[in-house]
């Protein structure tokens, strides 16, 4: 009695509910909120300034507020869009792109350019199910020959192409 429609309770509107939400859209949607106002707290101390005298903070803060409100927006579409569930985490690809990252921290200053760039590449390329080894190790090289060749020729920055001895 009282609990709504023949003793159901409030688990079958909820139910209801979350069958209408896009549940990834506003997953991401609120990470964007949630990445918009850290930048903006954490640009808080420094100087907005004008339009026409821009201080330091005049760009971080106009980025995070155009994030937060995508954030909104994507929000308030994913509540109306229909229900789709949170797809299944495919570990693989997060564990061996996130290993790439840390790998290219870690070997950078040991192994030089080149062969970091190389080896980040064929890591993360392992990511993919339906990889092949020999067009894996052809993009690395070619990556590596194109990071060596911007980052260090074209531009001059003092990155080791090779290990230091």
């Amino acid at each position: 009695m009282g609990r709504g429609r023949e003793g159901r309770g409030d688990t079958a509107g909820l139910s209801a509910l979350v069958s209408r939400i896009n549940i990834p859209d506003l997953a991401f949607a609120l990470f964007l909120v949630a990445l918009g106002v850290l930048a903006f707290v954490f640009s808080a101390d420094l100087q907005v300034g004008r339009a026409g005298s821009m201080g330091p903070g005049y760009v971080p803060r106009g980025l995070a507020l155009i994030v937060v409100a995508f954030g909104v927006v994507m929000g308030v579409r994913a509540l109306l869009a229909g229900g789709l569930a949170f797809p299944e985490i495919a570990w693989r690809p997060l564990l061996l792109v996130g290993a790439g990252v840390g790998l290219f921290a870690i070997l950078l200053p040991l192994a030089g350019l080149a062969i970091t760039s190389a080896a980040v590449v064929v890591l993360a390329g392992y990511a993919a199910y339906d990889v092949r080894h020999s067009e894996n190790l052809i993009l690395g090289v070619g990556a590596a020959a194109f990071a060596v060749a911007l980052f260090v020729l074209a531009l001059g920055l003092p990155i080791p192409i090779w290990p230091q001895r």
